[in-house]
């Protein structure tokens, strides 16, 4: 019994990491942000510690968290251990990180305020996918603003599938550095 509650346990972490569900430091372990040049978007952007890109959602405020449930699912929150701070790594300022409680009762880590979050369409470091999706996802630049360059596409294969999230091709700007300029 307790050798297949281990196994279980073992395989659904490894089923979770690969589909990229939510992130989730347990007890014990730091959850570092770092800053990275993105190719894609052509500036410097916050990222997670294996190089994904970490955004920011329109809809929330600097005390509310309002993707949950599906949204969740495809944008999974940047989520540390009740007790536990984010750690700033190469790039971040420390002071800009912090954390929030999420309606399901979860820490979910912010920096300048706002809560962040992968993209589910993103699969590897350097990916930016999820910019400008919907005209509310943006990556966050280590000032704590918001990024509004689109990604640069690949060219794309005639008769290739979608990904289903849409295309990046909205871009918002900022008056004050820090808000949407909607």
């Amino acid at each position: 019994m307790v050798l297949r509650l281990k196994r279980g346990s073992l395989v659904a972490a490894g089923l979770a990491v690969a589909l990229g569900v939510t992130a989730f430091a347990g007890a014990g372990v730091a959850v570092t942000l770092k800053s990275s040049e993105n190719s894609a978007l052509g500036t410097t952007i916050v990222v997670g510690a294996t190089g994904k890109t970490l955004y920011r959602y329109h809809d929330d405020t600097k005390s509310t968290v309002k993707c949950t449930g599906a949204c969740a699912t495809s944008w999974p929150p940047l989520l540390v251990a009740a007790g536990k701070k984010p750690v700033a790594g190469s790039g971040v300022t420390a002071s800009k990180l912090g954390t929030l409680k999420r309606p399901d009762g979860k820490t979910q880590v912010t920096y300048g305020g706002y809560a962040l979050y992968y993209f589910a369409g993103d699969k590897k470091a350097g990916d930016a996918n999820g910019q400008g999706l919907q005209g509310v996802w943006h990556a966050v630049a280590p000032s704590g603003a918001i990024v509004t360059k689109s990604a640069a596409a690949a060219p794309a294969a005639s008769g290739s599938a979608s990904s289903g999230y849409g295309a990046a091709t909205t871009t918002t700007t900022s008056s004050d550095g820090g808000g949407y300029g909607y």
